[in-house]
């Protein structure tokens, strides 16, 4: 894994975290605990900071971004962002699931116990609804979710997480 200090900023990540060995890590990142990244996953706090909560999960090949001097990026509990999906400049809030291959562009919040599909862009300055599943090019509201499902949805994707990494974990 390369987890580096720019401008005097350094990761805080706890113990309890896993890293896959290629993961990028830079600059002013901050974890909450139970936290994974997966393989090839790159978060770059160098240009602004990034704070992730607890029970949140990068998976395989995403990338975590902020813009410069403007957008931070905040990522609130038990989220799950997708494979190869593009958080940027942006706040999730807790409970959300972030599909494969989903761009969130900048000054963007996606509220709580929301999904953005698979391949969506959410363009920028977009505000998704809380309970709300929004798809498509340029990503808009496709669906209510029924909070009850999802919050047991998104909960159970997390718990699966925290378990996949403690596999990685007992092979150390």
């Amino acid at each position: 894994m390369i987890i580096k200090t720019i401008n005097g900023k350094s990761p805080k990540i706890p113990a309890d975290c896993f890293i896959a060995e290629n993961a990028t890590i830079v600059g002013d990142v901050e974890f909450g605990s139970q936290c994974s990244v997966w393989f090839n996953a790159v978060l770059r706090g160098d240009v602004h900071y990034i704070k992730i909560g607890n029970k949140v999960n990068i998976q395989d090949g995403a990338v975590i971004h902020a813009t410069y001097q403007k957008h931070p990026t905040n990522i609130g509990n038990n989220v799950s962002i997708g494979h190869n999906a593009i958080v940027h400049g942006c706040t999730l809030e807790d409970n959300v699931l972030i599909g494969m291959g989903a761009i969130v562009m900048d000054n963007c919040v996606v509220q709580s116990n929301s999904i953005v599909a698979a391949g969506s862009v959410v363009t920028q300055n977009t505000v998704v609804e809380s309970g709300t599943i929004y798809a498509g090019i340029p990503a808009k509201k496709v669906k209510d979710i029924n909070a009850s499902d999802f919050a047991g949805e998104i909960e159970r994707i997390s718990n699966n997480y925290v378990m996949y990494s403690s596999w990685y974990k007992e092979e150390e």
